[in-house]
């Protein structure tokens, strides 16, 4: 069960906070103080030992003392996320975001939103007990880096990259990051319907190069518990923003996140190499049709020269239609490599893109989501340890 602690002497505020966690899996242990103590110890001591998961600093708390404290708790404590509860957001929000505060309240904040603020704060808190486990088992402290690939455009990239996102956050709540690469035409704010205030632009200049937590204040938080670095709004922009300044906000994010999401712009560009450079996986998507999967091959072959081919491979065959007058036998002959994943064509993906909700996030069963979500499979940490050889064999196109 999920345990909130929160420390204020604001009695108004504990109560609208009590009235939050009622509607969560979950319960609520006030401390009544204007003060703080000197170490995190001091406040985990009260609680005999119960799982805390996000802990509220404020209202009416020294500012600076919760600043301190909060860093502590990063430091020993990482998977419980902090919220500091202050009126004043923007003279405090750079110092916070250093000293690993998982988000800020304004005092004045009703129920609704100190309860949706109090679900994010939970969710990256499983997230970062998830990592934390994964770390000690040996495993890499890097994220995965993700690049979703396809040297022609119109194939489905976006759509594949955003429902592998939101599949992904259901797998690591709060620890997927998806990266729109597509610096001129990028689609992922209005395939997730994101009004971003920052974008890659800002990301890749300025104080975000050099701190991470800068650099995670300018991510646009999504309903799915993902996080999105959109396109530049303006085209123009992409002229200015080099494969080296890539390649370092990739480095940055996966840092920071378990996986990094990326989706590439058409063809080869000196950003999609600045990807490959860095990725751990490539999501290869090609549509039904000769153009693209000679495409594909071509792709192969001039990555294959320059060693930048991913180790991990995944080959996803869109809008996949008997009807073409193509097999898979076809593809996968011209390819040289077997497809893993066939979405077939349906109806509910243009459906979707047009509402701005990606299918696995909707929770749809059509035949497209199935192919979605056995792609997102591929990315769980015990895949490689399961009996699936051969298992594009199984791929049936409709």
């Amino acid at each position: 069960m999920s345990r909130f602690v929160l420390v204020t002497a604001d009695h108004e505020f504990s109560q609208r906070t009590e009235k939050a966690v009622s509607g969560l899996h979950g319960n609520l242990h006030s401390i009544t103080a204007d003060y703080l103590p000197p170490s995190p110890d001091h406040i985990l001591g009260v609680l005999s030992g119960e799982l805390v998961e996000v802990i509220l600093l404020g209202p009416g708390l020294p500012q600076e003392d919760s600043i301190q404290l909060a860093s502590l708790f990063d430091l020993q404590y990482p998977e419980i996320s902090i919220v500091l509860v202050t009126g004043n957001d923007s003279e405090v929000a750079l110092p916070a975001m250093r000293a690993g505060i998982r988000d800020l309240l304004h005092p004045t904040a009703n129920v609704d939103a100190i309860r949706m603020m109090l679900e994010r704060a939970s969710l990256a808190a499983a997230g970062r007990r998830r990592g934390l486990g994964s770390s000690v088992e040996g495993q890499p402290t890097g994220g995965r880096v993700i690049a979703v690939m396809s040297p022609k455009g119109g194939v489905g990239k976006t759509t594949v990259a955003t429902n592998l996102a939101v599949g992904l956050g259901k797998i690591a709540p709060m620890s997927v990051v998806v990266l729109d690469l597509d610096l001129q035409f990028g689609d992922v704010a209005s395939g997730l319907m994101l009004e971003p205030e920052r974008t890659l632009t800002d990301a890749v200049t300025g104080a975000a190069v050099q701190d991470s937590m800068v650099l995670k204040s300018y991510l646009t938080v999504h309903p799915a518990g993902i996080y999105a670095l959109c396109a530049p709004l303006n085209p123009a922009d992409a002229d200015r923003i080099s494969g080296e300044q890539v390649g370092h906000l990739i480095s940055q994010l996966a840092n920071e996140f378990q996986y990094v999401v990326v989706d590439t712009a058409p063809g080869l560009g000196e950003h999609v190499l600045a990807t490959l450079e860095l990725g751990t996986d490539a999501v290869w998507v090609c549509g039904m049709d000769i153009p693209s999967i000679r495409g594909l091959r071509t792709g192969f072959g001039i990555l294959r020269e320059l060693n930048l081919l991913p180790e991990q491979r995944h080959v996803v065959l869109n809008f996949a239609d008997r009807r073409t007058g193509l097999s898979l036998g076809d593809v996968e002959a011209t390819i040289g490599c077997p497809v893993d994943v066939v979405l077939p064509r349906s109806r509910a993906v243009p459906f979707s893109t047009n509402k701005g909700v990606p299918l696995l996030q909707d929770g749809s069963r059509d035949g497209a989501g199935k192919g979605l979500g056995q792609l997102v499979e591929r990315f769980k940490p015990d895949w490689e340890q399961r009996p699936h050889k051969k298992l594009h064999r199984r791929a049936i196109v409709q």
